[in-house]
């Protein structure tokens, strides 16, 4: 039986620089959750902080991948406060982290309710919760800021619950640099969203991207040395992507904020009853780390979004290379994150150089391109890029023989930008039951890419 886990279910009770573990479920047993059948999880947390929540659950006679059957919701509830939906989208079992907020230390009740009025399946199993308590340091405080974030209930998307069937919020984290004032932090907190209903197309998310989901970083806010958000920093990415003063309410000091586009930018006033509190307790160093690596330690989150894909009507056997709405199979792909730097000039908003990754294969002539030969689609962006390959079905990693990086001038206005290419982070292929393999290149690949000299080996050959 198929297995996704964001880590192993905590189990007994540790304490590690204010992170305490306190099981809330025996392991092995299931909880079995109905409609009007809640299901009530006494736990004791050893000390105050923030609260983190781990849920094994599956539900029978749902996949997210068939229309009408997507997904059981279960409502999560601490001391009868509603905190958070966990959208369970198979019939095998998921392991995800969820946030409580701040808990005190002693003895609280984690409710299981079954969320009918969202729900297309009829029950969810659980095999596995734990909690654990951040209390003190810069974890406590990264957690402390994090968002809550209510889903999209547009009539032009679905109405209330779309989140249960449709761009659901699958993972989130945290990014946490050092701001302009000394001893200040600066917090950054993005979600991944199964896919998004508007925005760009799915080809131009294949190559450019490298997926299917949607990733926005949704609120951003300035702490002092002493954790305490410094007033007039707190911003949202709002509609057309525009960072906006937030302007909404808090709980504790989480802002409450709300998905409201189809290509899921966000509002500061809610209004819609589902509500999702992911954990944001991973973090991501953006100098050195593309932000679909969130998706390869979440390696169900490719199931999802695949599933979305097929169901949607946005995958077909060979579509056409000029398809602006279907891709391939997503397992006739080459998942690559690269790592580049554009200079002298570096690329400007019109007239950009973009880097494209060629693969040509064993007693194969064709050099297999992850732009399709379309400019607009090679990589503008500077920071670790993940973007795919098409490839034919059932291509191995032994079948390469070799990869290319190709510079790629997007207008007759060539500025003459040389790409350095420095390395690559992962290159794997998706399993057949869409689970990403093991990488087969990463490190060092340095290349120099010129006008004069467009293509550059870097692997194989």
């Amino acid at each position: 039986m198929r297995r996704f886990s964001r880590a192993a279910v905590l189990a007994g009770v540790t304490a590690l620089g204010g992170l305490v573990a306190v099981p809330a479920a025996t392991a092995g047993t299931t909880t079995v959750v109905e409609r009007g059948h809640d299901r009530t999880i006494t736990f004791r947390a050893d000390r105050t902080g923030e609260a983190l929540l781990d849920v094994t659950a599956a539900a029978p006679g749902v996949s997210w991948g068939e229309e009408g059957h997507e997904s059981a919701v279960l409502s999560l509830y601490v001391d009868g406060r509603y905190v958070t939906d966990d959208v369970v989208p198979a019939a095998f079992p998921i392991t995800r982290e969820f946030a409580l907020g701040h808990l005190r230390a002693g003895r609280h009740r984690l409710t299981l309710r079954f969320a009918a009025d969202r729900s297309r399946g009829t029950r969810v199993d659980v095999t596995g919760t734990a909690v654990r308590v951040v209390s003190r340091g810069r974890d406590y405080v990264d957690l402390a800021h994090a968002p809550i974030l209510y889903g999209r209930n547009g009539a032009d998307s679905g109405g209330p619950f779309q989140n249960a069937f449709t761009d659901t919020p699958l993972v989130a984290w945290h990014e946490d640099v050092p701001a302009a004032v000394p001893g200040h932090r600066l917090l950054t907190y993005s979600y991944i969203w199964s896919n998004e209903d508007g925005g760009t197309s799915t080809p131009q998310l294949m190559a450019r991207w490298g997926r299917t989901t949607d990733i926005e970083w949704i609120y951003q806010v300035e702490v002092d040395a002493r954790g305490r958000r410094v007033p007039g920093t707190a911003v949202i990415q709002a509609p057309n992507h525009v960072t906006q003063p937030f302007g909404g309410t808090y709980e504790g000091d989480h802002p409450l904020m709300q998905t409201c586009t189809l290509n899921n930018n966000i509002c500061d006033k809610v209004d819609d009853p589902m509500r999702f509190f992911l954990s944001t307790s991973a973090s991501l160093n953006a100098a050195t780390e593309a932000r679909e690596q969130i998706m390869d330690r979440n390696p169900w989150t490719y199931w999802v979004s695949d599933a979305e894909s097929r169901r949607e009507g946005k995958v077909e056997a060979d579509p056409p290379t000029s398809s602006t709405t279907s891709i391939a199979d997503p397992r006739d792909y080459l998942y690559l994150v690269v790592r580049k730097v554009t200079e002298n000039p570096p690329n400007g908003a019109l007239d950009w150089v973009g880097l494209s990754i060629g693969v040509r294969l064993k007693d194969d002539p064709t050099v297999y391109r992850s732009d399709h030969l379309f400019p607009d689609r090679s990589i503008q962006r500077d920071l670790p890029a993940a973007t795919t390959v098409q490839l034919p079905p059932g291509t191995t990693p032994s079948d390469i023989a070799e990869i290319t990086a190709i510079r790629v001038p997007t207008s007759n206005a060539d500025p003459g930008s040389t790409i350095e290419v420095q390395a690559v982070n992962r290159a794997f292929f998706l399993g057949r039951e869409d689970e990403p393999q093991r990488s087969f290149l990463s490190g060092a690949t340095p290349a120099t890419l010129t006008k004069a000299e467009p293509t550059a080996v870097i692997y194989g050959g």
